[in-house]
């Protein structure tokens, strides 16, 4: 299954932008041995409606349109559901294995992600209740793609 994380504005280079590559590249090097591929990273710059509304409905469509066909769609949403890094790793393992060929996750801009995406997503997932910088939530799914592919492959990486 390839892997897309799509993100409303752009990291910068730097600490964040490094660690989140580290990451990346960990998770490209190990997941494919479980069919598990990162495919590429999506960015697009913040919209400047004029309204929080338009704004999400504005990079709401953007998103739409680097959704290929049939693909899953996980957004990362400070009012989602917050699983364990295992109950995360099954969640990847289960589109896997139902044979989805692409899943998109999705990292909303500073407003936060259009309605309109939760009926089409197949899971609402956060880091908690807190808000989060958008540098440090790339960094967080970006290590929690990795620590998935250690749990699937029984790699010692991640301790229960």
């Amino acid at each position: 299954m390839r892997i897309t994380l799509f993100t409303v504005g752009r990291l910068k280079a730097g600490p964040e932008s490094e660690l989140s590559k580290r990451y990346l590249d960990r998770f490209a090097k190990s997941g494919s041995a479980i069919g598990l591929d990162f495919f590429k990273t999506i960015e697009v710059p913040e919209s400047r409606a004029s309204s929080a509304g338009q704004r999400k409905r504005e990079e709401a469509g953007l998103l739409e349109r680097h959704l290929p066909e049939g693909a899953a769609l996980v957004l990362l949403d400070e009012r989602g559901k917050a699983p364990d890094s295992p109950g995360f790793a099954e969640t990847l393992a289960t589109l896997r294995d139902d044979g989805r060929r692409d899943l998109v996750i999705a990292i909303g801009g500073a407003d936060g992600l259009d309605p309109g995406l939760h009926a089409k997503a197949e899971a609402v997932i956060c880091f908690g209740r807190m808000t989060w910088p958008h540098q440090l939530v790339r960094i967080m799914v970006a290590e929690q793609l990795y620590r998935a592919v250690t749990i699937l492959s029984g790699h010692p990486y991640h301790r229960s």
